[in-house]
């Protein structure tokens, strides 16, 4: 309650100096890392053969993974969780059908704290509703056991740093489940981008435009609307955020540096309360959120975040090169210079700037530069299995992989604190008039230390 404390009066201070008229750059405090306490990047815990996976909150997202889990090599469900009882008894039955067991847990608002304490948990993996994914986390690791969490991870930045240090403290692995990283487009473009076939990456785009009219009545005490009331910004930036951040190498080589908001006034979502019978009249998120950030290398990303009209489902994911570009939504596209495309592609010298690659022409591109997640057979089972056509699959083979084989994660702490942090800074921008905001270095100065995102496989 102390650190809490101190960490709201610091925020409040540094806000009012730096709130003048001649204001400048807000920034945040970055407090020191603890003595003894050394950073998490490229960490390799101990080799785990068969994982024991705990999973926390078994509602849509944690009922599903349960399902694809009991796919996954070199890991087992050891125990399952929530607080409704028949959502422990639905895993558990599921688990029975398969010729598998588990040990449940539920009826208790804290009966996660079991599982947490449980020998036969390596792994805590998190699918509650958001409020609950940071006491879930730090109970996990306070018990020794590594934590995947659903996004976003944290909602606020003490959250964020309360994580990075309790992995650092505890030397285990604290993870966001950022399936978008692990779709199959998002896979290939990144092998291109590290190719070099877009020449060099200065800009990305991503979002979250999803209209949740059908939803918010499946949400218990619809849950996800009223944190939509209770906070502005963008609560759900890490699907369009996480893949361009490992394309462009954040704390890798580069790191975020600054970020402007702006967002609309609340529109639907005033009347969705009202609709439901709430009170409508402080509902904080706009209706369209809209967030820039620039590198300390000069790029730039542009996110996006709207769950209340009814345009189109989006994460936009758009690369910007020097020599090329790559963009998911609507369709497909992908434009090479015709003077930079690999000349062993067919075709390509005779490509106009303007005008997309074929299918064949970019299914070609794909095949000489390949990312080494999509090997033929986890492709085919992914698609079997399932979870958004295929990459939770791909998400939790990995997780498992490199805890089979004692390897760094994919997706470190840091991550999950940059791509968490989004909504806690819009806020701070918003509030300010659209005032830039710094990023945290949640590295504390180690962004530097690596050269490039890199996959890490077992020799």
């Amino acid at each position: 309650m102390g650190r809490r404390l101190f960490f709201l009066v610091a925020v409040s201070l540094l806000l009012f100096l730096s709130c003048g008229k001649k204001q400048g750059v807000i920034r945040t405090p970055v407090p020191a890392r603890a003595a003894g306490q050394t950073d998490m990047l490229q960490f390799a815990a101990e080799p785990i053969a068969d994982v024991g996976v705990g999973v926390v909150g078994l509602g849509m997202r944690g009922g599903d993974a349960v399902r694809r889990l009991s796919y996954v090599p070199g890991c087992h469900i050891a125990a399952v969780c929530d607080v409704l009882t028949d959502r422990t008894v639905k895993s558990l039955s599921f688990l029975e059908e398969k010729g598998l067991s588990a040990k449940g847990y539920s009826g208790e608002e804290k009966s996660y704290e079991e599982l947490c304490a449980d020998p036969g948990v390596d792994l805590v993996y998190v699918c509650t509703d958001w409020a609950h994914h940071f006491p879930v986390a730090m109970c996990a690791m306070e018990h020794g056991k590594h934590v995947a969490i659903e996004v976003p991870s944290a909602l606020t930045l003490e959250e964020c740093w309360a994580l990075v240090d309790k992995s650092e403290q505890t030397r285990r692995h604290c993870m966001i489940l950022e399936n978008c990283c692990y779709d199959f487009f998002e896979l290939k473009m990144l092998a291109l981008a590290q190719a070099g076939v877009f020449g060099e990456i200065i800009h990305a785009e991503g979002a979250y435009n999803h209209n949740l009219d059908e939803f918010w009545d499946q949400y218990a005490a619809n849950w996800r609307l009223l944190e939509n009331s209770k906070l502005r910004g963008d609560l759900y930036a890490t699907h369009g955020f996480g893949p361009v951040c490992q394309v462009l190498n954040i704390h890798r080589g580069d790191r975020l540096k600054t970020l402007v908001s702006m967002d609309t006034d609340s529109f639907n979502g005033k009347k969705h309360m009202a609709d439901r019978g709430l009170d409508p009249k402080d509902f904080a998120s706009g209706d369209v959120t809209m967030s820039m950030i620039r590198t300390e290398k000069g790029k730039s990303i542009l996110l996006e975040h709207d769950v209340m009209t009814p345009r189109p489902y989006s994460r936009m994911y758009q690369l910007v090169g020097t020599e090329g570009y790559a963009g998911k939504y609507p369709v497909q596209q992908v434009l090479l210079r015709p003077d930079s495309a690999p000349k062993e592609v067919p075709s390509l010298d005779n490509l106009n700037v303007h005008r997309p690659m074929t299918p064949a022409q970019l299914d070609s591109l794909v095949r000489r530069f390949p990312n080494p997640l999509l090997e033929e057979g986890i492709t085919e089972l992914a698609k079997k299995v399932g979870g958004h056509g295929g990459m939770d699959f791909i998400m939790d083979y990995r997780l498992v992989y490199c805890l089979n084989h004692g390897l760094p994660l994919d997706i470190d702490v840091y991550d999950l604190a940059e791509w968490s942090c989004i909504g806690a800074l819009d806020r701070i921008s918003l509030e300010h008039d659209g005032a830039p905001v710094a990023f945290p270095d949640f590295t504390r100065g180690a962004w530097n230390k690596l050269d490039g995102f890199r996959y890490a496989f077992a020799e």
